[in-house]
């Protein structure tokens, strides 16, 4: 059994009856440099060991060797809220971890704030991309974004005045909890310095510029907020084909055949906990899939270049299949069709005869639904304004009922 104590930035001073009592029993003390610093020696003799860097590889063997040792693990405020704990739970089991809170960063900022924790998003930079923010600005929004270190004000100003924030106000919270707590105050366009402490949260109240248009978190986002070279799934067979794809929280998408990534990037845009891989042949292509992905709040998209089906070796199984051309490529749909979970969905858009053809004998095969979806934009001609229909696209989903 490992105990988990939460410490706050007040110390040992700060801590429960209960969590003092599992630090003076421990015969080994693990935790960061920061953490291990606010326990006096004075108060548990136990043998510490820093974290290494990078943790999280080492992390099974470190534990391993103190193994039949009463260990305890130190984490800054709540360990279940972007910290150690959850990553020992995933490693060991629930019923090997006993975890023992504090009052986390977000119940204190909100505190201070006078903010409903349940009206607020929360995102971490510790150790994740700063681009994530992008997803989470929008009007009127609150968002808590938990600091890596005494520039991650400046970092989270400079992204959110990028997207047309930038009259947004934000609060620095630095050290919440200790005597050194402190508050600084400014908006993204104007920040300038650095926070009073590495131990911050960036509150914000996302505020648009005038002019910036807001990206929905439902599908259908505009054409233009993709860079592409035409090879693009447009805003309107998208949108069809992502209530088709149904993304659920937690699930996997591979988008086959990717092109510019929109597909991919609306999937994990729909929940922060969706995953997607986005397969694509041409290297010129998977870097603005990568370009896509950042700008537009999703920057953990895994981009695998190669051709499918050879590509897809080795990727995890996936609860969602997206091929939006290749329909035609020999073994494509059989290994898309196979690879799927029990409840799994698949989607293949269809343009040129051949591929239609295809599409036609699957559904034969398996059924499911299939629609031809037709657009048409008014455009000028002449002093006057017509139609001008696009290629239609035809639309095959089947849902994966049984077992392969």
């Amino acid at each position: 059994m490992i105990t988990v104590v939460g410490i706050g930035a007040d110390g040992w001073t700060g801590l429960s009856a209960e969590a003092r009592r599992a630090l003076e029993a421990a015969e080994v003390l693990m935790g960061g440099p920061r953490q291990l610093g606010l326990v006096p020696a004075s108060a548990a003799a136990a043998e510490r060991v820093a974290w290494p860097s990078p943790l999280l590889p080492a992390l099974p063997g470190l534990v391993e060797s103190h193994a039949g040792r009463e260990v305890c693990v130190l984490a800054s405020g709540d360990p279940m809220f972007h910290g150690i704990g959850a990553t020992l739970v995933r490693l060991l089991g629930a019923a090997r971890v006993r975890v023992l809170p504090h009052v986390s960063s977000l119940s204190l900022a909100c505190a201070r704030l006078g903010w409903p924790v349940e009206q607020v998003d929360v995102i971490s930079l510790v150790g994740r991309p700063p681009a994530a923010l992008n997803a989470a600005a929008l009007p009127g929004r609150r968002l808590l974004v938990l600091g890596a270190d005494r520039d991650a004000p400046a970092l989270v100003a400079a992204l959110l005045a990028g997207h047309g924030y930038g009259p947004s106000p934000m609060t620095v919270l630095s050290d919440l909890g200790a005597p050194s707590e402190s508050e600084q105050r400014g908006s993204a366009e104007t920040w300038t310095g650095t926070a009073d402490s590495g131990l911050n949260v960036i509150a914000v109240e996302c505020r648009p510029a005038p002019g910036t248009e807001p990206l929905a978190r439902v599908p259908g986002l505009p054409d233009t907020a993709f860079e592409h070279d035409g090879q693009l799934t447009k805003r309107e067979v998208r949108a069809v084909s992502l209530s088709r794809l149904a993304p659920l929280p937690g699930e996997l998408l591979w988008d086959v055949g990717a092109g510019a990534g929109s597909i991919a990037v609306e999937w994990m845009r729909s929940h922060p906990s969706c995953a997607a891989v986005a397969v694509e042949s041409r290297p010129d292509r998977a870097a603005a899939i990568r370009r896509n992905a950042a700008a537009l709040g999703v920057p953990s998209l895994r981009v695998v270049e190669g051709r499918a089906p050879a590509a897809l070796d080795g990727l995890p199984a996936p609860d969602a299949v997206f091929v939006g051309g290749g329909a035609t490529v020999p073994g494509l749909l059989e290994r898309c069709w196979s690879a799927l979970r029990p409840g799994g969905r698949l989607v293949v858009n269809a343009v040129t005869l051949e591929s239609e053809g295809v599409v036609g004998q699957w559904y034969g095969r398996l059924g499911g639904d299939l629609v031809r979806l037709a657009v048409q934009r008014a455009s000028p001609v002449g002093g006057f304004t017509g139609w001008r229909a696009a290629m239609p696209v035809t639309v095959w989903s089947v849902t994966r009922k049984d077992l392969p």
